[in-house]
């Protein structure tokens, strides 16, 4: 376990603003901040990044090993204050002394720093297809702090089902494309790829290569995606974690936090099966499918994605 509170302390970055000379910026000026978590015998440095106004969401990104940027969410920016996390392990976000420690506990421990850090009773917690993972278990752990949950693209369960189900999806997308592009053969290997000993950036190509299936349509909007394509990022290191197999179903029961969760009908990997089934555990649950969209909906349809969620987030929970 991480330790918190007295061995968390705060580095002011000099592209926070709204600070004197000297004194540490608001941890919620906009910009990006820095705070130092205590991770075992060493010192580990926890990034994120704040943009827009409003109540504050904190956000997780997914992976585990993928950059944040690719989860910026600028019409949510316009109605919330976004907290992006730069997970541990990635970016320039520190990295564990000990690599086989990136597993959930770690991520829950390091969100939660960042929750103490904000110095607020609670917050809304997003969290996308692994980072969907650490808000169910941050909501289990302390939920006493999260005012509302968004699990977008996610799942309360993987192994050996999970996966079968995501190399058959991703397959029979191959099958759909490979005529046009014969690249997609490469995609179920590329899935399931030991990043660990291809490193930063062979994980990196290999994420660049099967971003399409990640998308309900990307050739068709390639010119519009392929930029974002062309920036994603992987970090290899976290794929040493180890722990125990992660399944929530039988505790999600116990999350009394009003919560979003949110599936495009298309994507191959947390698609709506797993969505339902959180839907159907959590009491205060409510499921919001994405027609015609993949794993990345925030920026397949932004104003669909951004519409659900400020409405469900709305005082009277988008029932006006």
């Amino acid at each position: 376990m991480l330790h918190h509170l007295g061995d968390v302390n705060t580095t002011p970055e000099p592209s926070a603003p709204g600070s004197r000379a000297g004194e540490p910026a608001s941890p919620l000026a906009p910009g990006t901040h820095s705070i130092t978590v205590r991770s075992g015998p060493a010192p580990v440095e926890q990034r994120y990044h704040v943009a827009g106004s409003g109540p504050v969401c904190v956000v997780h990104s997914g992976g585990p090993g993928i950059g944040w940027e690719y989860l910026r969410m600028p019409l949510l920016e316009r109605r919330l204050t976004m907290v992006y996390l730069e997970p541990v392990g990635t970016g320039a976000s520190g990295r564990l002394p000990d690599p086989r420690g990136y597993h959930l506990a770690t991520y829950t421990d390091f969100l939660h720093a960042v929750v103490e850090h904000l110095a607020l009773p609670r917050v809304v917690v997003l969290g996308h297809s692994h980072g969907g993972f650490v808000a169910q278990r941050y909501a289990l752990d302390h939920g006493d702090r999260v005012a509302a949950l968004v699990l977008y693209d996610t799942s309360p369960v993987t192994g050996e089902a999970f996966w079968s189900d995501a190399v058959s999806n991703i397959g029979a997308f191959a099958r759909r494309h490979g005529a046009e592009h014969p690249e997609t053969a490469a995609y179920a290997d590329g899935l399931t790829a030991r990043l660990e000993e291809l490193g930063d950036e062979g994980a990196t190509q290999v994420l660049r290569l099967i971003a399409p299936a990640y998308f309900f349509d990307y050739w068709g909007r390639e010119a519009e995606f392929g930029p974002a394509r062309s920036t994603l990022r992987m970090y290899a290191e976290p794929s040493r974690g180890e722990g125990p197999a992660f399944d929530v179903r039988d505790e999600l029961h116990t999350v009394m936090a009003p919560t979003l969760v949110l599936v495009g009908d298309a994507d191959f990997i947390c698609g709506p099966r797993w969505a339902r089934m959180i839907e159907e555990a959590v009491p205060e649950a409510r499921l919001v499918v994405l027609e015609e969209t993949g794993h990345l909906g925030h920026v397949e349809c932004p104003e669909r994605f951004a519409e659900a969620v400020t409405r469900f987030l709305a005082p009277d929970g988008g029932r006006a």
